[in-house]
């Protein structure tokens, strides 16, 4: 009875263990072990996405997925990693990563397909021309700021991969510190009752105009860093052919898609797998000509036929992607962060001065411009504090950077903390810099109850 009973204890201890047979290693994982972990890991980051979300929306006031963001750091080896590392290693180890990388691209591809069916050409015709210039602002600005602070973060050991270029490297900076959190900024907009207001016009339009040129450079370093003239000339011309394709025809050739729910009224079984395969392999395209699966996913997103289509499509899709998928994303991130290689003063400075220089970029020319537009004090400011969160889209472009190797964990690090710093502080700051006078005097009406766990 002993035995049994120890022998009962040593299965149920190892049951995280490997257990395949050995290839050129002591012990290797089988298909079953990827398994126990995958179920496990999930388990792990729903509970601990959905409570440090909660704990955000319940004390922070701020939106789910910021508990999210911070929730994925919070997993990995900057704090369960340090505190409990075997636990952390036991439910993470890194030969399951790349299983939790693919449904983690799985995630954030399809939250930015769903993101692109809400993309609204009107919003960028009655305020464009000074949109342009507030973005103009929030895109040179952080330009100029990763041109000054680039060639002195490229002499410190580890933040960039040896050998990149000071231009690639630039290229990726700005492109970091001019982003905007595009999706986030729609949902805080509609939330906060600014869709009719010129504040939530401009900043809108600015923001889309901000991250388009973002993913513009970020196409061009991902195309040039180390793959030669072949590799770029794929990348960019078979980008630009692929886009040009979907803004042309795309809204014609999947117009049949919309009328078949609009008959049916509903979307049956058979028009989502057709969607999600055109998803599969719009995703799979970008990312075989050197892109990214995002890219494919937004594009395709954007050419979407409208109307109950979409209602449909987000009433199926988005509550999985959001609750079950998204969240992997975030964890992968925080796996991949590692707060304890900040670990000297020079090292705290650097990432305090990237801070700093990200957020006067941002807040000081969007401000800046747009009281040249014509807008009063406190509506500028109430843009600035909105342009300069940048949220899951921060995520994304610094995972892929880490991903590609441009830049090396450290530097991946802080500018994880740069992106949840500047997205938890947007809404506080916008409140206080706008918000609580304008419901005060009755232009706003009174925010109804905490944002929603949707927006990114």
């Amino acid at each position: 009875m002993t035995d049994l009973l120890n022998d009962a204890i040593r299965v149920l201890t190892d049951v995280l263990g490997p257990h395949g047979p050995a290839v050129n290693a002591a012990k290797s994982f089988a298909p079953g072990d990827f398994s126990i972990h995958f179920f496990l890991q999930l388990a792990v980051i729903i509970l601990a996405c959905r409570v440090v979300g909660w704990l955000g929306q319940k004390f922070l006031g701020q939106p789910q997925v910021v508990g999210e963001m911070i929730a994925g750091v919070v997993l990995g080896p900057s704090l369960l990693g340090l505190l409990f590392p075997d636990i952390q290693l036991a439910i993470f180890p890194k030969e399951t990563k790349n299983v939790l990388y693919a449904g983690a691209q799985l995630g954030v591809g399809l939250y930015m397909f769903l993101v692109g069916t809400t993309l609204q050409l009107d919003h960028f015709k009655s305020k464009g021309k000074s949109a342009f210039g507030v973005s103009m602002a929030g895109i040179i600005a952080p330009f100029l700021i990763a041109v000054a602070i680039t060639p002195f973060l490229l002499t410190v050991p580890g933040l960039f991969a040896p050998g990149i270029s000071q231009s690639n490297a630039t290229l990726f900076m700005g492109a970091c510190i001019a982003l905007t959190a595009f999706p986030m900024l729609a949902r805080i907009i509609n939330e906060r009752g600014l869709s009719n207001t010129s504040l939530g016009t401009l900043s809108l339009t600015a923001g889309a105009f901000d991250d388009a040129t973002s993913w513009c450079v970020l196409a061009v370093v991902l195309a040039t860093f180390g793959g030669g003239p072949g590799i770029a000339v794929i990348a960019i011309g078979g980008g630009l052919l692929y886009a040009g394709f979907m803004l042309f025809f795309g809204r014609k050739l999947l117009a049949p898609l919309g009328r078949m729910v609009e008959e049916k009224g509903e979307m049956t079984t058979g028009v989502l797998a057709v969607t999600i395969m055109l998803f599969c392999l719009s995703a799979f395209l970008m990312d075989a000509i050197g892109i990214h699966a995002i890219f494919g996913g937004f594009l395709l997103g954007s050419v979407m036929p409208r109307g109950l289509f979409v209602q449909e499509l987000k009433k199926k899709v988005e509550p999985l992607a959001v609750v079950l998928l998204l969240p992997m994303f975030f964890t992968y991130s925080g796996l991949n962060t590692r707060l304890d290689m900040v670990n000297s003063i020079p090292l705290l400075l650097i990432a305090l001065g990237i801070l700093i220089a990200s957020i006067l970029a941002k807040f000081g020319a969007c401000w800046a411009a747009a009281r040249l537009a014509g807008e009063d004090n406190r509506t500028a400011l109430g843009i600035g504090a909105l342009m300069n969160s940048r949220g899951l889209m921060e995520l994304i472009i610094i995972n892929i950077g880490l991903q590609k190797g441009i830049i090396g964990p450290t530097l991946f690090s802080m500018l994880v903390l740069m992106a949840i710093v500047t997205t938890v502080m947007a809404t506080p700051l916008f409140e206080f810099v706008y918000g609580r006078k304008a419901r005060q005097t009755g232009e706003l009406g009174a925010v109804p109850g905490s944002m929603a766990a949707g927006a990114v």
